[in-house]
């Protein structure tokens, strides 16, 4: 166990850090300026207790650079989240002001007492994909926010404006028929040009974007692009939002956490199920867009899953529910052989062990480009424990009344 939980309270400018034993008495506080020897004053400071661990609050924000330092000089730190340090200054006894040595030492107290506290890990592919995938969709926003300002543009210029999805080429088409009848219609056509010029851009930096997204996907050897309907950019989101896909203990609880898992609203012995509006948008838009796929296309696991749920009498949308979550099921044990095959690759190291090569092929085998398809079985959400074989048991018997009688 650690002996010293040293909570950080980052900020732009400065970063607060308060050190506490197991008790929770504070044994240091310092605080030191956002600049390029952040994490030597940090490390100096903090070298009266070799056995550390470093909670940042925000590992994944403002803290983000300050927690890849300390990871990167081999110091074990922890991710709170800002709800969870908020609970804590919550449940504090009495009057506690709100300043940053307070909030360094509530994220402290909720690395020590809370359950499942992310460890922060190197960065990787996933970081990666998170940058292009995050710079996807900003180019995704300014390109709609561009592509309305268009069309009520059009809407000036033309009677009846243009209906549907605008492209660049269709513009113009639309543009040519435009009257000008005076400086301010000129003006809208020059400025209609000039937003025609702005979509060409932006589908030209999505393409590239696009690019990345896929050698950056080809260079991490995630086999969720064996799963039907997951490309580059799906894959990139799933693989880059989920993280460590270790961190869920079963395969429901990463189905809670991308919201395909439906929302139990019982009362009594009616037992009630309703669509989930919880868990993270992101990832379930990405299961989204690969479940349209598989429907729209013949001859896969998903469209027949499908289609056998609307045999049962489900609605189209209750089927794509059911079928969401099997797209969720995939993926779960899709990363999980990728990260089981990456814990081999780092234990046994580049040369491995002669003679050992089977654990380390088996879980590097990508499931087949289909929908439920999986390298190695996953693992058994039963909370039940295993059972004792009945020969065991009854050997187990026999010993025990042989020793009695000796």
């Amino acid at each position: 166990m650690t002996s010293v939980m040293i909570g950080i309270d980052p900020h732009k400018g400065s970063h607060t850090a308060v050190a506490m034993n197991q008790h929770e008495v504070v044994l240091g506080e310092i605080r030191v300026r956002s600049n390029a020897g952040q994490v030597e004053q940090l490390l100096g400071w903090a070298e009266a207790w070799p056995e550390r661990t470093w909670a940042v609050e925000g590992a994944a924000g403002l803290g983000y650079l300050l927690s890849q330092q300390l990871v990167n000089v081999g110091e074990e730190v922890l991710d709170v989240q800002p709800k969870l340090a908020a609970k804590v200054r919550l449940l504090e006894s009495g009057s506690t002001n709100k300043n940053d040595p307070n909030d360094a030492r509530s994220v402290a107290v909720a690395a020590l007492r809370g359950k499942g506290v992310a460890r922060v890990s190197r960065e990787d592919h996933a970081e990666v994909m998170k940058i292009w995938i995050r710079r996807r969709r900003e180019l995704q926003r300014t390109h709609n926010r561009v592509a309305n300002r268009l069309h009520a543009l059009l809407c000036e210029l033309v009677p009846g404006g243009f209906s549907g999805p605008i492209s660049p080429a269709k513009a113009e088409r639309v543009l040519a028929r435009a009257e000008i009848g005076g400086a301010v219609s000129a003006a809208r056509v020059e400025l209609a040009q000039e937003m025609i010029e702005d979509l060409r851009r932006l589908h030209q930096q999505r393409r590239e974007v696009v690019k990345r997204l896929e050698q950056v996907v080809a260079a991490s050897g995630t086999s969720t692009t064996g799963i039907v309907g997951v490309g580059p950019v799906v894959a990139a989101m799933a693989v880059s939002i989920t993280g460590d896909i270790r961190r869920f203990k079963t395969i429901g609880h990463f189905a809670a956490y991308n919201g395909t898992a439906p929302v139990e609203v019982s009362s009594g012995p009616q037992k009630i199920y309703r669509l989930s509006m919880r868990g993270n948008r992101q990832l379930n838009h990405a299961i989204h867009i690969a479940a349209v796929s598989q429907i729209s296309h013949s001859n896969n696991l998903g469209r027949a899953y499908y289609e056998r749920k609307l045999a049962e009498g489900k609605n189209s949308k209750m089927a794509l529910r059911a079928l969401k979550r099997r797209i969720s099921d995939a993926l779960y044990r899709a990363m999980l052989s990728d990260a089981d095959h990456h814990t081999v690759v780092d234990t046994e190291g580049p040369g491995g062990q002669t003679g050992n090569g089977s654990n380390s092929s088996a879980a590097s085998s990508h499931p087949e480009r289909q929908l439920f398809g999986q390298a190695t079985p996953g693992p058994t959400t039963s909370l039940r424990p295993p059972r004792t074989p009945i020969a065991s048991k009854t050997t187990d018997r026999r010993k025990a009344r042989a020793k009695k009688a000796s």
